[in-house]
């Protein structure tokens, strides 16, 4: 038996599959490294301010070794654009130097071992998790966790619970795309603020009372 959330939700796939057939990551990165990296960069900042500076620091800095051995205060100079650059510029260097002493240099593939990384919690290991070792997990971000309440997918205050409720009901195949799905949708159609209702191609099944 097909259930109404089910339906919602192969509805919800159909139609954002057609408005993005190969959703990605909008950070650059080239390595589980520096995907690891710019995401624990884009903590309160945007992609594209991350994209930005890690254009110039991954030159400098391209991988694990090169980030251990740089200098503190050239770290610093090269994430300074960014928002709360002191603490991440410190995370970025112990990241790094934890990587080289513990796993020869290598981003681990388990959310255990992320997570004991400095600066880096249960969302950031899952964007890792999801985009370079392709495991079905759920990054909930605050695009996912308002998109998947407005939608009705969820009732839940916090992005653990949503994390838990998607994961329950989104068949697993379907959790990489489904997660950018989400959050592509939440950054330029369903915002924060300035919602574009009326363009959007999940309103007839949206249950947000406030939709335009």
């Amino acid at each position: 038996m097909v259930t109404a959330t089910k339906k919602k939700i192969i509805f919800i796939r159909e139609k954002l599959g057609n408005l993005y057939p190969e959703p990605k990551s909008e950070l650059i990165y080239e390595t589980p490294f520096q995907l690891l990296i710019a995401t624990i960069l884009a903590a309160q900042s945007t992609d594209k301010q991350v994209n930005i500076l890690t254009r110039e620091l991954f030159k400098v800095c391209p991988d694990a070794k090169t980030m251990s051995l740089t200098d503190p205060e050239t770290i610093r100079n090269l994430v300074r654009s960014i928002n709360y650059y002191n603490n991440k510029a410190k995370n970025i260097l112990a990241v790094s130097k934890k990587l080289i002493e513990e796993y020869e240099g290598e981003v681990p593939e388990s959310r255990e071992a992320l997570e004991s990384l400095p600066g880096v919690g249960r969302k950031t290991a899952n964007v890792v998790l999801s985009n370079a070792f392709r495991q079905p997990v759920m990054p909930v971000d605050t695009h996912v966790h308002r998109v998947s309440n407005r939608l009705g997918l969820v009732n839940t205050s916090k992005p653990d619970d949503t994390e838990a409720g998607l994961i329950a009901i989104i068949p697993e195949e379907w959790v990489i795309d489904f997660h950018h799905y989400l959050l592509l949708h939440g950054r330029y159609t369903c915002k924060a603020k300035k919602t574009d209702c009326r363009n959007c191609v999940l309103r007839d099944i949206c249950d947000w009372p406030e939709k335009a």
